[in-house]
């Protein structure tokens, strides 16, 4: 008997990959908006990273631009790190964002813990709207708010020192203040915005692990140690690993406007984003500004992929993928 004659491998690809479509087609019209969104706004912007490598000057649309400035290498990251200032700006950004990073996991997990705590149910709403308000408040209202706080002749702290004897401070000079402000202010943002993301991850634990804890004659205190904390562990670490990806990067208002770009304060607030802003104004090289970002972006790609290998080693359950 004569075999059976195979049929095209590449046709029954083919069909088998159709039949995909078909199956999952509901699927596919649901993802679209976000794909094309994705397309246009994540990946064809992409194309702009060849301004990091171009002298770029405008002579016409982008493109054009692009095409016709002048390739200039690596030179355009050169100044990050030609400026005697490199080695400061480069130290800021990473140990502010460093303080962030810890401080922006303990003191959210904490205050949820608390606010999930709370038996009445409607204050607990309050304290969490409460804290979520300045989250959406821009940084040019806060520092005219902290100005007013902190103003070396009418300023409400000053006054308060003054009328117990004291000599004003002159806040905006004073370098060796300035972190702390910073960093409080910084918590003080965004500790709202992330207490609701710990909270809500808290309130979907499963409420029979509790009870079970309460029938055995556990504690609140063995409760949120053995139950709540180990279970939001996988939300802790994903947010943490995104956040590691991000230490080079800087809230350019928070260190702009919250310091009203004093001059004097520059060795404590100056990092990569305001650096990057104010040499663009001096020589309007747009090349150069380009670089900075590109570098951020490179250098943060490598600390997620680090930090997310890390992990794995150690919990691989955990691990961001």
């Amino acid at each position: 008997m004569k075999e059976k004659k195979q049929g095209n491998p590449e046709k029954k690809k083919k069909q088998g990959f159709l039949t995909k479509l078909k199956m999952n087609k509901e699927l596919l019209i649901l993802s679209a908006p976000g794909a094309v969104w994705f397309l246009l706004f994540a990946y064809l912007p992409l194309f702009g990273i060849l301004v990091a490598f171009k002298q770029y000057r405008l002579s016409g649309n982008f493109f054009e631009s692009l095409i016709t400035s002048k390739f200039v290498g690596l030179d355009n990251f050169k100044f990050l790190f030609s400026s005697g200032d490199a080695w400061i700006i480069l130290r800021n950004t990473v140990l502010y964002n460093a303080a962030f990073i810890i401080l922006g996991v303990v003191l959210p997990v904490i205050v949820a813990l608390l606010l999930n705590e709370l038996r009445n149910k409607g204050m607990a709403k309050i304290y969490q709207s409460s804290m979520f308000l300045p989250y959406f408040l821009s940084w040019v209202v806060v520092s005219y708010c902290v100005f007013a706080f902190l103003n070396p002749e009418k300023g409400y702290f000053n006054s308060i020192i003054q009328q117990f004897g004291g000599e004003g401070i002159s806040w905006y000079t004073e370098k060796g203040l300035w972190p702390f402000i910073i960093i409080f202010m910084s918590q003080w943002k965004g500790i709202g915005y992330n207490t609701v993301v710990y909270l809500a991850s808290i309130c979907g634990i499963n409420k029979t692990y509790y009870e079970a804890a309460v029938i055995d004659g556990a504690t609140k205190w063995q409760q949120m140690k053995y139950i709540t904390l180990p279970l939001l562990k996988p939300v802790i670490t994903i947010l943490l690993i995104m956040a590691v990806g991000g230490i080079f990067k800087s809230d350019f208002g928070l260190f702009y406007q919250l310091p009203r770009d004093s001059g004097p304060l520059y060795p404590v607030t100056n990092v990569l984003d305001t650096y990057i802003f104010r040499a663009l104004q001096t020589n309007g090289e747009i090349g150069m500004s380009s670089a900075a970002a590109l570098f951020q972006s490179v250098v943060g790609f490598i600390m997620i992929m680090g930090a997310n290998k890390l992990v794995s080693k150690i919990d691989e359950e955990n691990a961001l993928f």
